[in-house]
């Protein structure tokens, strides 16, 4: 079973939509990264115009390397934006750094969602690193309750998961209707959808990936938690 586990069949399906999805993301990034906006705004142009319109003033604003890194840092209250989105003029670039304010703005408005992602966080970070670790201890000496505690952590990553999607979206609608309020053209807008929406697409893939892992855990268990 260490060689080859006939369950991985169980997430083929989560493996087949996170390639689907990424590519996706990719491929419209790059799509759209290509077109400038009619704003004539970088990234951190608009998103310093984004954060002082809804009285975010103390919230900086960071470039970081990579692509497609982008994130808002709600302990620091940073907005760290990609080398790709920072000093670009483009629709993509602009979709995802309003994206990024849409969630500021979120943890500004204590956005019930956010939160409980928030408190989530660190027990679904430790569920991430010891959750199959557990499980497998629980599989190799044949202990039901250690391979239930191991399903167990990992039922806290399928819940982080599970809350993270909301919070994805809402953020997307935000970072539309910030867009709009700015006077986007709508043919700008609609290309944004395509970004945010294929960006998404990669969150509704990592909740299939955890439910399959979760399914998966509990089958093992079921063939071999009897064991003595």
């Amino acid at each position: 079973m260490l060689f080859w586990d006939p369950t991985f069949i169980f997430l083929i399906p989560a493996i087949i939509l996170a390639i689907w999805a990424q590519s996706l993301v990719q491929q419209r990034f790059y799509r759209y990264s290509r077109i400038n906006s009619s704003f004539g705004l970088n990234g951190a142009e608009l998103a310093r115009r984004l954060l002082d319109s809804a009285g975010l003033f103390e919230v900086k604003i960071e470039s970081i390397p990579g692509r497609l890194s982008d994130h808002y840092d709600p302990r620091t209250r940073v907005v760290r934006l990609s080398s790709a989105t920072y000093n670009s003029h483009s629709i993509a670039a602009l979709g995802v750094v309003a994206h990024e304010i849409g969630h500021a703005i979120q943890h500004k408005e204590k956005y019930v969602p956010l939160e409980i992602r928030n408190v989530f966080a660190p027990v679904a970070s430790f569920g991430s690193g010891f959750s199959w670790i557990i499980f497998l201890m629980g599989l190799l000496f044949w202990s039901p309750a250690l391979m239930k505690f191991g399903i167990l952590l990992f039922l806290l990553v399928v819940l982080f998961t599970l809350i993270t999607l909301p919070v994805e979206l809402n953020a997307s609608k935000r970072a539309r209707i910030l867009l709009n309020r700015m006077g986007m053209p709508e043919k700008e807008l609609t290309a944004v959808d395509q970004v945010l929406n294929a960006a998404a697409m990669t969150y509704v893939a990592s909740v299939a990936m955890a439910l399959l892992q979760l399914l998966r855990m509990i089958f093992i268990s079921g063939l071999f938690g009897d064991r003595n």
